[in-house]
């Protein structure tokens, strides 16, 4: 056989994301340049790789097979550059890190001494919602993920970062006491569904018993946030991504039975993923700096009651 790394990294995007498109839109390729390569690797073999029905690409059952080997060709390729670096006396390889939208305001801070320290290590940042994260520890297309609900289809190493609470959260204009009736006849303020602030706002709302007339539904904690500053309505949001606008006193957090819900921000892997040194060597800095970085930064979350 006379397959290259190369045809075998194309390959394998295009089966992690089921599209000749995308994968040349993350690989920097052309369309054209994808299917070529695709063409050269499947000439190794007798029997086809994929098939196209209709215009929906799918790989065969011989083709899954090609792709967890390809798997361990390129892992263990990897390998070759990062023992290289170690004996120059270097850390250096690339980390990809999925993040639910939230964890937008948790990940740099666990981050950022670690680039500091190795800024030969290339590190590629996914902020997406939590479906689409979980998506890609299926896929094994990331590293590493921050989530605040572990899947449960999945099996995982988890490093518990931070405590995350979640409060009930309003517009500065709004009284510190809400009573369950009026509450019931506000705007419910929703992230979208598969969202774990959606899900832990809905599990709050439900062992109130509060039935609520009006929702409105919005895709991003940022929106939320100008929603609720607006005086639309109030919303149940980790305390976590609100530092400025409690500060400034745009928002407030409106005491309730019930609340803060406190989770856990979770760093989680597969647990057979085979960690190359960098990867490693993230974890063993977050294990030992998580306390420092938590009082650093966020403390005022943590200690809030």
């Amino acid at each position: 056989m006379n397959y290259t790394l190369h045809q075998l990294r194309v390959f394998l995007k295009v089966f992690e994301l089921q599209s000749i498109t995308k994968a040349s839109e993350e690989l920097f390729l052309t369309q054209p340049a994808v299917s070529i390569q695709l063409k050269k690797f499947q000439e190794q073999f007798k029997i086809p790789l994929t098939e196209t029905i209709g215009r929906q690409l799918f790989f065969t059952e011989f083709g899954k097979e090609v792709v967890e080997i390809c798997k361990n060709i390129l892992g263990e390729a990897d390998k070759f550059q990062s023992l290289t670096d170690q004996y120059n006396g270097l850390l250096t390889g690339k980390i990809n890190i999925s993040v639910v939208s939230t964890g937008k305001y948790v990940i740099p801070y666990f981050i950022q001494s670690f680039m500091k320290k190795y800024p030969q290590v290339e590190l590629k940042i996914d902020v997406s919602n939590k479906l689409k994260v979980v998506e890609s520890l299926e896929r094994n297309a990331t590293d590493f993920a921050l989530v605040s609900v572990i899947p449960d289809n999945l099996e995982l190493e988890i490093l518990q970062l931070m405590e995350n609470k979640l409060y009930l959260i309003g517009s500065a204009d709004l009284s510190d006491k809400i009573t369950t009736k009026k509450l019931s006849k506000m705007n419910m303020i929703f992230r979208e569904q598969g969202s774990a602030t959606r899900l832990a706002m809905e599990e709050f709302l439900e062992k109130r018993k509060l039935k609520y007339e009006k929702s409105i539904e919005l895709v991003s904690n940022e929106a939320v946030k100008q929603t609720v500053n607006a005086g639309i309505g109030v919303s149940v949001m980790p305390l976590i991504g609100l530092k400025n606008e409690l500060a400034n006193g745009s928002l407030k957090v409106i005491p309730m039975r019930g609340l803060p819900i406190v989770t856990n921000w979770n760093f989680v892997y597969n647990k057979n993923k085979n960690l190359l040194p960098a990867s490693a060597a993230l974890i063993q800095h977050i294990n030992e700096h998580r306390e420092e970085i938590i009082d650093k930064y966020f403390s005022w979350a943590i200690d809030k009651r």
